[in-house]
């Protein structure tokens, strides 16, 4: 079975599909057989992988609603050992429909138990609230990552998610684990982000990966072009410490 980790934060802007996306491509690039599923009805990592929405015909939102598998939306990237799920806005409108349907919480796992493709990791980029598809993220999931911004209130409201990971484990997921927490959109020439970074630290302790992401301009440029920051600028800061946080997370999750 595949490996599946979560990339949640119900907080917007803390880096959390430039995380999932580069995470699964230097995942990929490390020979895992990487599948990226794309459950933010926003479709970021969709387009960040220059994929044109207007192209598909079946994404996530059918294999949400139990229209499609799994296997039927899944196209290959670019990129070796990478695929995708895509997601258009729509999505938005299943959650609407889901909200009074059978087995609501569950529509993921069961759509990635069904899925015949042998991955060995499944990165679910989650949408940034506590909505009914991240708590299916979660339902689905062996790992969460939390990436969080080092920023003055990137703490607040991580103790309401952290309640809800409590609750997924206690009734519908009992291996849920929260594999790391990964400081995000770093800068160290200001002393607001070292102490953040320490409060982090002290809130998690032995759950901070080492690797932090920096401020960087050129990830911030890539997904405008469709590119991972590895295909965009593979000697950039932001390429680099991504490659060494993909090396951590195959360590902690034993990919």
């Amino acid at each position: 079975m595949a490996t599946v980790i979560s990339v949640t934060n119900q907080k917007g802007g803390v880096g959390k599909t430039t995380t999932a996306v580069n995470l699964a491509y230097y995942l990929a690039k490390f020979g895992k057989k990487t599948l990226l599923i794309d459950f933010d009805p926003q479709g970021n990592a969709t387009s960040g992988l220059g994929v044109d929405k207007q192209d598909l015909k079946l994404t996530m939102s059918e294999v949400a609603l139990e229209q499609a598998t799994l296997d039927q939306i899944i196209v290959p990237t670019d990129y070796k050992n990478f695929f995708l799920a895509p997601t258009v806005p729509g999505l938005a409108n299943a959650e609407v429909q889901l909200a009074q349907a059978d087995r609501r919480f569950s529509r993921l796992k069961n759509a990635i138990e069904a899925c015949t493709g042998e991955f060995d990791v499944i990165i679910v980029d989650s949408p940034p609230s506590l909505s009914l598809l991240t708590v299916n993220g979660l339902v689905a999931a062996k790992y969460v990552l939390l990436p969080v911004q080092a920023e003055f209130y990137a703490l607040e409201g991580l103790g309401q998610l952290l309640e809800t990971m409590k609750l997924v484990r206690k009734g519908m997921n009992p291996m849920l684990e929260l594999l790391g927490v990964l400081p995000t959109m770093m800068d160290t020439r200001t002393t607001l982000s070292g102490q953040v970074h320490e409060e982090i630290k002290k809130h998690f302790p032995g759950k901070v990966f080492d690797t932090v992401i920096p401020r960087n301009i050129r990830l911030a440029e890539a997904p405008s072009h469709g590119l991972p920051i590895g295909a965009y600028d593979r000697f950039s800061k932001g390429a680099r410490a991504y490659k060494a946080f993909s090396k951590e997370v195959i360590s902690r999750a034993s990919i």
